[in-house]
Formats: structure tokens, sequence, C-alpha cells
């Protein structure tokens, strides 16, 4: 019998590729993507600060937003571990948060991955790569996503800027470095406005969306 079967013309590069694009996007267009199962806008600037009451994956203890209440700037930024992105900027975030130690400013990484689909991502790899880094903020696991779902997190990094009155002044990215740009890791953009709050000057409004990995929500 005559074999009438067509051979694909796919090309398993073309795979990659769509592979590679739907695990690392740009925040701003995940964001089409993480409406399909999480509907909700991102948080506008000028938004308070939503609380969160979650665990130090390196202590075990239960930290809340109020635990900064005392600082004039609080940085929240949602990460990961398997992440290239996160890995391309850690030591730039472990820095961050060394130089503003003298400062009033509080730091707070927030891992929402699904640690089943993610193990790279449950709590006891993030505190080896918290301990690895040397990380002089915490780390906390959001098991129940519901806090990313509250801050309209969509992709890692994400940073969030918030002022004394812990109202929303910055969510972009944390520099314009990326895996393989050859660019210096700064963090010049989340830099730039702490500074401004420290100094009492408004947040530019125009700001870069952060690029990472899409968070990965649970099914």
């Amino acid at each position: 019998m005559k074999n009438t079967t067509k051979h694909s013309n796919w090309d398993p590069r073309f795979f990659a590729i769509l592979l590679i694009t739907a695990i690392l996007l740009p925040c701003s267009s995940s964001l089409s993507a993480a409406r399909m199962s999480q509907p909700y806008e991102r948080l506008p600037l000028g938004s308070p600060a939503p609380d969160f009451q979650l665990k130090d994956v390196v202590t075990g203890k239960v930290v809340s937003r109020n635990d900064f209440k005392d600082k004039q700037v609080l940085v929240v930024i949602f990460l990961c571990r398997h992440c290239p992105y996160v890995q391309h900027v850690k030591g730039g975030l472990a820095q961050l948060a060394r130089a503003y130690a003298g400062k009033s400013v509080a730091v707070v990484g927030i891992s929402s991955n699904d640690p089943d689909a993610y193990p790279e991502d449950a709590p006891e790899s993030l505190k080896e790569m918290a301990l690895q880094e040397k990380f002089t903020f915490p780390v906390l696991f959001d098991e129940t996503q519901q806090v990313a779902k509250a801050y309209t997190a969509v992709c890692t990094p994400d940073p969030f800027v918030f002022d004394s009155q812990r109202r929303l002044v910055y969510r972009g990215q944390f520099d314009d470095s990326r895996p393989g740009s050859n660019r210096p890791v700064t963090g010049k953009d989340l830099r730039a406005a702490i500074d401004d709050v420290l100094a009492g000057r408004p947040v530019n409004p125009d700001q870069k969306p952060a690029v990472g990995c899409s968070i990965k929500w649970r099914e």
C-alpha cells in the first residue's frame, strides 16, 4: 500500500522560539495573557498598597505591610528563582537593598509562582537563593497568589514603589539591562524612583514597563 502520509514542514527551531517567547514576556505584553485567567486591571499610580501577611521563606516569620509603616519608602518586588530575568538582576537587587539599608527604605520580595509546576520557585528553593545571594530583605511566599492578584503583578521581576502614604508612585522596569544585552545591571530606574520619594520630589509618571517571565498561575 502506498504511503500517502505528508511530511510536516514544521521546524523544531520555530517551536523553540515560540516556547521562549511564551515564557519570557514583557509585563506590558503578558497582561493580555494574564487577563485570560485573571480578569483585573493593573494597579494605577496613586493606588494604596494592598496589605499582605506572608511567611518569610528564610525565617518562617509572618511579615506584613504594616511592619514597615515607619519607612518613608516601601519597595515590593515580585520575583522567583527559575526566571532568567530574575537570575540576571538578582545581584543588582541585593546591591540595591544594601545601598538603601541606612535610609528610610524597606524592600520586600514576594514570589507567587505555582511551585507544583515550577519546583525552583518553592519556598525551600527560594530560601536557598536568598541565602546564596545574601539578600538583606525578606523574601515572602504568596501560596494562594492572592497578593499577586491584589497588586496586579504579572511578571518577574515586577517592582512597585510606594511613598510614605503608601500610594503607588512607580511600577516599571528595574533598569534597561536584559539577559544577553551586555548592558550593566544598575537598577537605575528603580533607584531614581526611590531617590525622588526620599527627596520629596514627584516621581516621573513616564515609566517603562518591567520585562520578565509571566507569573505562573495555578490551574
